[in-house]
């Protein structure tokens, strides 16, 4: 089949990487983009740290209006697709309009997972999942603002950071025993959360809130343990949920996400999907989905170059940042690593100016890297885990042998 119209639906960061993939693999036919936001594609990394500490400085937008022209691209915004039709080859807008396309990808991300007791308190909570959420925050995270945040992942860490630097009085409760407990490993999970007790952070590990109230315009939550915590408002963060019903409705295969091959195709070839909304075959045989930036990438990179017919890209160890308290983290390949070395030292008195990396090992070959404030030495530890080199201590640990040579 000719391919003459391409139609991707989401204007992220899957959505804006497909359209360049797809121009740099001498896609010559049509390209339109769907958004249900007003804006253009815009990176959302930045919203929880630097849109809110600096809003007027940082940059956002990944493609501009004169960059899409350019591109060719059709783009279609603030009108939400509200139908999909495999068999007729089509999408039903909410403005009533009808698009056809001969390939379809999914970019659709990913909602706020929602709690029903904290919305209740209706103008005193937020979430942070799109430029309006940022935008929203600016006004609230004030010099000695009470702030409690719901949820020690990431997202969470970020935002009592930002808040932290703002002034605010922050404290971060968190459900499970360890902060970032998804993706790091327990020494530096310890270490994160050391360094924010610090800077004046209050973060309680182990806690389950059972109730939320308002009393004279202040958020009282009620803990497990009977405790209580007043605030001036709440944010939480406890995960998100694919932006999956379309697909669902349409009849593909979806569990909690939209079930993709090793190509990005859905159970429909000609509908892919990419990004947050997406849970990939890997090469266990089992299914996965991952939440990061590089991640949206590299699945819209996979979706561009099979849908045209050309080799894929070499594929690289899974790869994410995080920043706090103006420290940058790093993370490369396996968190599940076994044994954990550090190359320096962990000094948690060094504060924002502690640098160290670690070596994630399983039977002796190194699955994973982490760079604490030492992004430079992130490429070498990425080539390291992708050829599964053996680790070598007396090398590696050596502060005197310079990566690059190693690697």
């Amino acid at each position: 089949m000719s391919i003459q119209t391409i139609v991707i639906v989401g204007a992220g960061q899957a959505g804006a990487s497909a359209i360049l993939e797809l121009r740099a693999q001498q896609f010559s036919g049509e390209i339109i983009l769907i958004g249900d936001e007003p804006h253009l594609p815009y990176e959302r990394p930045p919203l929880s740290k630097d849109a809110i500490l600096q809003p007027e400085q940082t940059k956002l937008e990944i493609l501009s209006e004169q960059k899409l022209a350019e591109l060719n691209v059709k783009v279609i915004r603030n009108n939400a697709v509200v139908k999909l039709q495999p068999e007729a080859h089509q999408l039903v807008l909410q403005s009533g309009d009808v698009i056809h396309y001969d390939k379809l990808l999914l970019a659709t991300g990913g909602s706020a997972r929602r709690l029903p007791m904290l919305d209740a308190l209706g103008q005193h909570v937020y979430t942070l999942r799109n430029l309006e959420d940022s935008q929203k925050l600016i006004p609230v995270l004030q010099p000695e603002k009470r702030i409690l945040i719901v949820g020690g992942g990431v997202i969470g860490l970020e935002l009592a950071s930002s808040a932290r630097a703002k002034g605010c009085q922050v404290t971060v409760l968190e459900q499970g025993a360890m902060v970032m407990g998804r993706c790091s490993p327990l020494n530096l999970s310890q270490f994160l959360l050391q360094q924010h007790q610090r800077a004046g952070i209050d973060i309680q590990l182990n806690t389950k809130l059972v109730q939320a109230e308002l009393r004279d315009q202040e958020v009282i939550l009620t803990l497990e343990n009977g405790q209580q915590l007043t605030g001036d408002v709440v944010i939480y963060g406890i995960g998100i949920v694919p932006n999956a019903d379309l697909a669902r409705e349409a009849g593909l295969d979806v569990d909690f996400a939209i079930r993709v091959n090793q190509y990005c195709q859905t159970s429909d070839p000609d509908i892919y999907a990419a990004g947050d909304v997406a849970t990939q075959l890997v090469e266990d045989e089992q299914y996965r989905r991952i939440e990061t930036w590089e991640n949206a990438n590299k699945q819209a990179g996979i979706f561009a170059r099979h849908v045209m017919g050309n080799p894929l890209a070499q594929q690289t160890p899974a790869w994410f940042w995080t920043d706090q308290l103006d420290m940058n983290f790093q993370f490369a390949g396996d968190m599940t690593a076994t044994e954990w070395h550090i190359r320096g030292e962990m000094d948690i008195e060094q504060g924002r100016n502690a640098s160290f990396v670690m070596f994630g090992t399983r039977n002796g070959i190194l699955v994973a890297g982490i760079t604490v404030n030492q992004a430079k030495e992130m490429r070498h530890l990425k080539k390291m885990i992708a050829k599964a080199q053996p680790f070598d201590a007396e090398t590696l640990l050596n502060l005197a042998i310079d990566l690059r040579k190693v690697a």
